[in-house]
């Protein structure tokens, strides 16, 4: 584990939230672009002004549903950003060719963690991609839930999925300021990403939540 964790906000509504975030100490923004269902979706030329206005040195996350290479790159070309999440399953022959498309941006396969398929998933995932990251949403559901659910999934199971992984593991689900010290003791993440746990009313950003958010993980 890194001496200090990282730090996502994700579903970032605007370019203030996101100048907000990186005031907090945040490490990188999510933007969620079209969902199957879950909350934090805005347009993708709102992505693109917030990706193209936000602090120096923030890190810019899309998230996008889109599990073909050509559809996701035209997607990540459109938004101007510099890492995309994968929020549902992506084929490995996909992967393999995003890489080709986009051999500059940083690719994030989600896994959400469900049971021992989640390790078969993350191991096929992890070479072919730069990070996981570890979610709560069920994608073999009759609505998909990709993300934003929420819900705080196994730990125990998360731990495995980061001590075996060669790449860097973030974590997310059911993050908020009063459990993310016990999250990163648990888990042991790369970094941490947090969405529902910091918007009380469902959309907008609660800007003292953010900070001690961002001062718990800090002092995990």
């Amino acid at each position: 584990m890194p001496a200090e964790v990282r730090i996502k906000i994700c579903c970032i509504q605007s370019l203030a939230e996101a100048q907000a975030a990186a005031a907090a100490g945040a490490d990188a923004i999510g933007l969620v672009s079209t969902m199957p269902s879950g909350p934090g979706p805005i347009g993708d030329r709102l992505i693109a002004t917030i990706a193209a206005g936000a602090p120096a040195g923030l890190r810019r996350f899309l998230l996008t549903a889109r599990t073909t290479a050509v559809a996701i790159a035209d997607h990540v070309r459109a938004c101007g950003v510099d890492t995309v999440q994968l929020v549902d399953r992506v084929p490995a022959g996909e992967l393999q060719r995003l890489r080709e498309f986009l051999p500059r941006t940083r690719l994030v396969q989600v896994i959400h963690v469900r049971g021992d398929e989640s390790l078969a998933e993350a191991a096929t995932a992890a070479p072919l991609v730069d990070e996981l990251l570890l979610d709560s949403g069920a994608p073999d559901a009759e609505r998909k839930t990709l993300g934003g659910t929420g819900r705080i999934h196994d730990w125990t199971l998360s731990r495995r999925l980061v001590a075996d992984s060669p790449v860097p593991v973030w974590l997310a689900g059911g993050l908020r300021p009063d459990n993310v010290g016990a999250a990163v003791a648990t888990v042991r993440p790369y970094g941490v990403d947090v969405c529902s746990g910091l918007r009380p009313d469902g959309r907008w950003l609660d800007r003292d939540l953010l900070a001690a958010f961002c001062a718990a993980a800090r002092a995990a």
